[in-house]
């Protein structure tokens, strides 16, 4: 979401680091290359003129003056600046108060809200909560559908809404649907418009006001830069919103909105969707967002991925293998099953500090079919290949490939990786990395 926004900040801070000591000129250029990338990226005029007034007043202070290192200096100020604008710190869901719990997702139509509310269902599920999906939008057609298949994918009860109902009447009914299912969260999908409207205000005020829910969420299209700042507030001044869920920001959004939300209206953003996948939820962390834009990356986020995808044991067991050397065609094809399971190769890389720097990272597409690929050539191997690869001669490769639907060379290069690979891990338990120390990379911290 802000690849453009960093670019032209890591630009403007490695022209700030040319100089060895600063002057308020250095200085003052540096922010107007600043405050040019935050207009270009759609965040709120009046919000960038405030930011840089805040960077200013604290940069052409002594704590830079006078500092050794006054670029990486006034680089701090600008993090703590960029956390701040947004929030601060994270903003949790508010999962307390007599069950059930209910939270009603509002939004324009489009945006994003059926989908949200299965992976926010699915993601409360992880915590260990019951929740309990009820479709309440009778406009669009079909919605009602969308949920219920949304649900039995993962496997969590969906109220069976009639559309010919009114919305305020089926979040009522299904309160005792809630009951029935021994759920304890209730997750209202309402209706949206193209655009606000009194007769979608009045709607969903009437839900609001009859069933008093703990969260009134805006799920907010990214991708629709500073307007979706306009929607929040709209909303928010008739619906008193509790926060605001950023979907589609794995997409081409300049990062706009999610700078200025928190700015102009008050309203923390408490989640993102970072992709199209069920799972693709994540909790809002203006800091780590603030490493990310900055180029410093998002190692917490990344090893918090890690832990939900890797189990313990398995880990310790292949940390085993690797020190032993006996790591195997099998193994490789379960870490890649892991690897998939922590979202797109791009994302994970993203989160690593100077990432950015690597050369055709932004370039790379999905990942998704390579790793198709590679798991169809690992399962046309015979058991006995997959334990030992370098009994793999000419035809065996040939046969892979065409049982695979590959080519000879995609045969040879998965062999090749993988052959490096072990080597890599041999090397690291000769020198002393331990299974310990191998368990810890590889396992949940």
């Amino acid at each position: 979401m802000f690849d453009h926004l960093s670019d032209r900040l890591a630009q403007t801070f490695k022209r700030l680091k040319g100089h060895g000591r600063l002057s308020e000129g250095n200085i003052s250029e540096a922010l107007r290359e600043v405050r040019l990338a935050l207009l270009e990226a759609d965040v709120n005029y009046k919000v960038a003129k405030d930011f840089i007034a805040r960077i200013q007043e604290r940069a052409v202070g002594q704590e830079v003056m006078k500092s050794l290192t006054p670029a990486q200096q006034v680089i701090k100020i600008v993090r703590d600046e960029l956390t701040a604008l947004m929030g601060g710190q994270a903003e949790p869901l508010i999962l307390t108060g007599k069950p059930p719990l209910l939270f009603m997702l509002v939004g324009l139509q489009g945006s994003g809200k059926t989908t949200t509310a299965a992976k926010l269902a699915l993601m409360l599920r992880k915590r260990g909560r019951s929740p309990y999906l009820v479709p309440a939008d009778t406009q669009r057609p079909a919605a009602i559908e969308q949920l219920q298949k949304l649900g039995a994918e993962i496997k969590v009860p969906v109220f069976a809404s009639d559309p010919s109902q009114a919305p305020v009447d089926i979040c009522v009914q299904a309160l005792s649907g809630a009951a029935r299912e021994n759920c304890d969260l209730i997750i209202l999908d309402t209706a949206g418009r193209l655009h606000v409207d009194d007769a979608l205000m009045a709607e969903l005020e009437g839900i609001r006001n009859k069933l008093a829910p703990a969260e009134v969420l805006l799920v907010a299209d990214a991708m629709t830069g500073q307007d979706a700042v306009n929607v929040a507030q709209a909303f928010h001044e008739r619906l008193g919103l509790s926060g605001v869920v950023l979907s589609k920001v794995e997409g081409d959004a300049r990062g706009g909105a999610a700078l200025s939300i928190r700015a102009v209206t008050g309203v923390p953003i408490k989640l993102v969707g970072v992709g199209e996948k069920l799972d693709a939820l994540e909790a809002f962390h203006p800091d780590r967002m603030a490493g990310r834009i900055l180029g410093m990356g998002d190692v917490l986020t990344l090893v918090e991925k890690a832990g939900e995808a890797f189990e313990a044991e398995q880990a310790q067991a292949m940390a085993k293998k690797m020190a032993a050397n006996a790591f195997t065609l099998d193994d490789f094809r379960d870490q890649l099953g892991q690897l998939k399971k922590m979202g797109s190769l791009e994302g994970l890389l993203s989160m690593l500090p100077g990432a950015g720097k690597l050369k055709g990272l932004k370039d790379m597409q999905p990942e998704e079919k390579e790793l198709k690929r590679t798991e169809a050539i690992i399962c046309s191997m015979t058991p006995s290949e997959r334990a030992d690869h370098q009994m793999i001669n000419a035809s065996r490769r040939r046969r892979i490939a065409q049982g695979s639907g590959t080519t000879v060379t995609d045969v040879n290069r998965l062999l090749k990786n993988f052959a490096q690979a072990r080597k890599m891990m041999r090397s690291m338990a000769k020198l002393g990395a331990g299974k310990k120390q191998l368990a810890h990379l590889l396992g949940p911290r």
